[in-house]
Formats: structure tokens, C-alpha cells, sequence
């Protein structure tokens, strides 16, 4: 089954500083098994191919802005990214996508929240559903955070979501593999950036 072009977008979730870099607040989990993945050279491969066939990639960021935004602190991950929120503000060093990707974002729509779904608090499900998208392809960090709890979201809210599965990775393989076999049944099912490009042709 092909995908129409002007119906689907790319959700390229929390591909920033604070999330896989050294230097930033989720380094120390994130940034050695990112590294070893080579999940960042095909993810920005796959984002200049769907690019080039003018399919909208969308960036997301976590941030909390001044006064806390939309954070609810009811989770203990929230709740270590609320004490340490100035790290997260929007013009923060730590809150840039990740140089490998900054010309991209700098071509395409980005949109920050206060959630792990990067559908929730932001107005980007009403922004997909106007410009008519009804499939959304998943690249981000962590698999069975971010990219889980968005494609579920996306799901629910009647979008035709696939994870792209050699664009995504976690801190673990255990984890990894297991977020990708919940999505498979969960979701639309994965693919990788091969299968979903002969669709998008």
C-alpha cells in the first residue's frame, strides 16, 4: 500500500541537545547507545529523502517555559525535569535540535510541549488534521517513551501511524525491541526507512 504525499508528514520526536547529546540532561542514559545505533545518520538521511519529496517533517521539543507551561509533574520523569527546568527553556543550549539535524528543523515546522507525546499540549494534531494529513511517520528518542507514547496518541486520535524502526532507538535493546513489538500491534506497524520510502514513490 503506497502512501500519499500530500497526506502524510513526518514526526521527528525530541531529537535534541538535552535528550541524545553528552553535554545534555539525558546524556548519561541516552548519548553512548544513540552513538553506537547510527540511529542519527539514518533518521537524517530519511528526513532529507522525504523532504526532497516535499513531505512535511515536523521537529518536536520539549521545553518548559517560564512559569512551567503546561508541565504536570505526576510522573517521576516529570518530576526530574520540573526541578531542573531551566535547562529545559526554550532558548536554552540543551532545548537546540542536534546539529545533525538543525538545518533540517530550520526548513520545517517545530513545535514544543510539556508532554512525552509529542501530539499533546501543542495544537499539532489540529495543525496535522488542516493541512489535510491523515499518516504520520515516526524517527525520535526514546522508543518506548517519546515515539511510543506518540504513536499511541496518534493512533487514538484516528491517525495512520508507523514507526520508522532503524530511525528510533532507546537505552537499551530489551527496551527497544520491546516498544517496537507493542507498536506492531498497537499502531499501523513499523517499517524501516526502505519500506516507507518505496511507499512514499
Amino acid at each position: 500500500m503506497s502512501f500519499s504525499l500530500d497526506a502524510t508528514a513526518v514526526l521527528a520526536l525530541h531529537w535534541q541537545i538535552n535528550v541524545i547529546k553528552p553535554e545534555g540532561f539525558f546524556g548519561g542514559l541516552l548519548a553512548e547507545p544513540v552513538e553506537r545505533s547510527g540511529v542519527v545518520g539514518r533518521a537524517t538521511a530519511f528526513h532529507d529523502a522525504v523532504m526532497a519529496r516535499d513531505v512535511p517533517v515536523v521537529f518536536t521539543r520539549f521545553t518548559v517555559p517560564d512559569g512551567g507551561g503546561t508541565l504536570v509533574r505526576n510522573t517521576a520523569f516529570m518530576r526530574s525535569v520540573g526541578d531542573a527546568q531551566t535547562a529545559f527553556r526554550p532558548d536554552a543550549p540543551g532545548t537546540g535540535i542536534i546539529p545533525e539535524m538543525a538545518a533540517q528543523a530550520g526548513r520545517s515546522t517545530v513545535v514544543d510541549n510539556q508532554r512525552l507525546s509529542g501530539l499533546a499540549g501543542n495544537g499539532l494534531p489540529e495543525w496535522l488534521a488542516a493541512h489535510g494529513i491523515t499518516t504520520l511517520l515516526l524517527t525520535g528518542v526514546a522508543t518506548n517513551l517519546t515515539v511510543e507514547q506518540t504513536a499511541r496518541h496518534g493512533t487514538d486520535l484516528g491517525f495512520t501511524v508507523h514507526t520508522i524502526s532503524d530511525c528510533v532507538t532507546a537505552a537499551g535493546d530489551d527496551a527497544h525491541n520491546a516498544s517496537l513489538g507493542n507498536l506492531a500491534m498497537a499502531t499501523a506497524g513499523c517499517l524501516t526507512a526502505e519500506a516507507a520510502l518505496a511507499r512514499l514513490a
